[in-house]
């Protein structure tokens, strides 16, 4: 057998149940039985199984029935169903209600493990196949300089353990890709790789996407929903923007990470999970646990190997492969024709201050390739950002009078905000809280919007984050 696997077994003979555990133990499996439908059901809603064996002709509720609770539960583990009293139209039946397979009684050993492992493969495979489907058109890792490298060195020197990483990193750097590409490093790399961005999901919703509930436990709660770690079980869990996350989802999160359980919402029993939790943020955590935003026993749990993520503004010799990386991608993506990039346009994409970092540059790029008539130069640059300026000092003002700004009067509006919060930074020296309060917003907000202007926080702040 390839792997090892948790397999439930149901049949409502004892010898039967005995001799089919032994086979799985020896085989290296990990073996749960149980002799009714209705334990079987409660087993499969409270712990995560890659295998039932069930039984047919059962007393009270047979098989079949066991077949049509499970797939209402919308419990996806595969069930191969097996019997004594087998005939065609009940193979036809269970097929039709979802089962994998169909074993006759007595049952060979030797054939029971090939059709086990069977259906473990293709479950193994489909589980592949969707991850791929939802990776293709997105971003890899593409990078030719050193800063990018010395980034993927940490994360192959973490990847091969199962200590937290917490990723920092502004809006846009790709966090995420890094994640994932710790987690296809992982021992865990034939797991799943599930991903929740805490800041865009409402705090009256975190728990359900985090643990799940179960059908009727709320208000439209019409069916059970398996939450994101029992979706990552074996595999990897990556929360983006944790320093977003409700400090009541907190406490909870920090309950599931030292114990290793979780409790749909509805619940009656908890659930064991196996998860590595990866975290990204682009906050200052310590500052938030020094102002009571975040909690300090979770801070230190998911702190544990900090990775600093650089802004596109500090990786410029990465930019032409990233350029023609993306030019590829995108002309695939819609069936047009490689056009090539200048150096010129190259030179005056370096220019740029990239406040949204590479998924902005992935968006101009494709705007480029629309504009573009054959080659794209530094001319077509100027029209795909009109406001484009010589690189300057991260957080300046790109217009010294608002007022006066040109262009479309969203710019203006967005001019006149730059320079304005520029200028309480400066009343307030450069004190991030104080700002915040001078102009009436959470820190939160402030942060959000020095991020939509391009005004790096991090030459105003007077404690970044502690990373390396």
């Amino acid at each position: 057998m390839s792997a090892k696997a948790k397999i439930l077994i149901v049949d409502d003979e004892a010898n039967t149940l005995a001799s089919l555990s032994r086979a799985f133990r020896l085989a290296g499996h990990e073996a749960v039985v149980c002799d009714n439908a209705a334990r079987a059901l409660e087993l499969a809603r409270t712990q995560p199984f890659d295998l039932i064996l069930s039984d047919v002709v059962m007393p009270r509720r047979d098989g079949l029935l066991l077949l049509e609770d499970l797939k209402t539960a919308g419990i996806a583990a595969p069930v191969v169903m097996m019997s004594g009293q087998a005939h065609i139209e009940m193979a036809v039946k269970a097929t039709r209600l979802g089962a994998l397979d169909f074993l006759e009684k007595p049952l060979s050993t030797e054939k029971l493990l090939v059709t086990v492992e069977n259906a473990l493969k293709l479950t193994r495979l489909e589980t592949e196949n969707q991850d791929l489907r939802t990776r293709v058109g997105k971003h890899t890792l593409v990078f030719t300089g050193e800063t990018m490298r010395r980034v993927l060195a940490q994360i192959e020197r973490v990847a091969a353990s199962e200590a937290r990483v917490c990723i920092y990193g502004e809006t846009g750097t790709g966090k995420e890709l890094v994640a994932r590409t710790l987690h296809e490093k992982s021992n865990r790399a034939a797991g799943p790789f599930v991903t929740l961005n805490c800041a865009a999901v409402p705090a009256e919703l975190i728990e359900s996407e985090l643990f799940g509930h179960e059908k009727g436990s709320f208000t439209g709660a019409a069916q059970r929903h398996t939450g994101k770690f029992e979706q990552a079980h074996r595999g990897t869990l990556f929360l983006d923007e944790i320093g977003d996350m409700p400090q009541a989802m907190q406490a909870k999160l920090l309950r599931v990470l030292e114990e290793g359980v979780v409790e749909r919402i509805g619940a009656e029993k908890s659930t064991t999970v196996d998860v590595r939790v990866v975290v990204a943020t682009h906050r200052n955590l310590e500052q938030l646990v020094e102002s009571g935003g975040f909690r300090r026993d979770l801070y230190h749990r998911v702190v544990v190997f900090p990775v600093e993520l650089p802004p596109l503004r500090k990786r410029t010799e990465d930019l032409p492969a990233l350029v023609d990386h993306f030019a590829r991608q995108v002309s695939a993506q819609n069936g047009w024709k490689p056009v090539p990039f200048a150096e010129s346009a190259i030179d005056a994409l370096k220019q740029y201050a990239w406040p949204g970092n590479i998924r902005e540059l992935r968006n101009v790029v494709e705007r480029l390739l629309l504009l573009a008539d054959g080659t794209v130069d530094a001319a077509a640059v100027e029209l795909a950002l009109p406001a484009a300026q010589p690189s300057r000092r991260p957080g300046e003002a790109t217009s010294t009078n608002p007022h006066h700004a040109g262009g479309p009067l969203a710019e203006r509006v967005a001019s006149f905000e730059r320079a304005e919060l520029l200028r309480e930074l400066d009343r307030n020296s450069r004190h991030i809280t104080n700002t915040a309060k001078a102009l009436g917003l959470e820190r939160s907000h402030l942060y959000k919007k020095c991020q939509q202007l391009g005004i790096d926080l991090k030459t105003v702040e007077t404690n970044p984050p502690a990373i390396g």
